[in-house]
């Protein structure tokens, strides 16, 4: 699979996250995220306003759906997603009713592993139960809080190699990467690069970062642009 830059809109304003996403656009990104605080801030809302305003572009919806899995994805197809996120802490029937409204409603599905305790296998159950990529993801609470008592923050990186192993699907790794370690997740055989807060936006306020994003960004996507093809491979179980 060729390498994929993604933004995460994690802004609460629409207009300045229609500003940011056009920016990203003129730089190379390829997927545009409505990452949560801008769906809880503008909903539906503010998808549909991604999609008017990028036709074609695939929207990622960050819902980080834990119940009632089947009327979230639809809502949300049929604003114009073209992706949206589960938890894999949530039942197995919530997942399962996200990946059937993703082949009902054209949209993929993923899976986040956030707070499971055994990550490796929190991404083979969201592969085992259907969904179509894998999030392997170290929460932004859990870095803060863990970093504030003094221990080692944790990183996606720990046991990235190992999710990547342990599924056939493509992974992403989020939470707390700087910008060298995002461009580079591809090394690790993940493909799904994401740029978000703190890289693009300010992790404290919400919104976007200073300095100079465009240019920033388009380092970034020639260099995952130019990584080339990240083997998806399924694991012998």
């Amino acid at each position: 699979m060729l390498p994929i830059v993604q933004i995460s809109l994690d802004l609460t304003d629409r207009a300045e996250a229609l500003a940011t996403a056009a920016m990203a656009r003129r730089a190379g990104v390829d997927w545009l995220e409505a990452g949560t605080p801008f769906i809880l801030a503008e909903g539906l809302h503010g998808v549909r306003a991604l999609r008017e305003r990028f036709p074609g572009v695939p929207i990622v919806a960050d819902l980080k759906t834990m119940d009632g899995g089947f009327l979230e994805a639809e809502m949300m197809a049929k604003a114009g997603a073209t992706h949206v996120v589960v938890m894999s802490r949530a039942h197995d029937e919530t997942l399962k009713c996200v990946v059937k409204a993703g082949r009902d409603f054209g949209v993929k599905v993923m899976g986040d592993n956030l707070g499971e305790p055994d990550l490796v296998a929190g991404a083979r159950r969201i592969e085992d139960l259907g969904c179509d990529y894998v999030i392997h993801h170290i929460g932004y609470d859990e870095r803060r809080g863990i970093a504030a008592s003094g221990r080692r923050m944790p990183s996606p990186l720990d046991q990235l190699r190992e999710v990547v192993a342990a599924v056939g699907v493509p992974v992403q790794a989020v939470g707390g990467l700087t910008l060298e370690q995002a461009v580079r997740t591809p090394e690790y055989g993940a493909p799904l690069v994401v740029i978000g807060a703190p890289l693009a936006v300010d992790a404290d306020a919400f919104r976007t970062a200073d300095g100079n994003l465009e240019g920033t960004l388009r380092i970034i996507c020639e260099r995952v642009h130019g990584h080339g093809d990240v083997p998806v491979q399924r694991p012998s179980r």
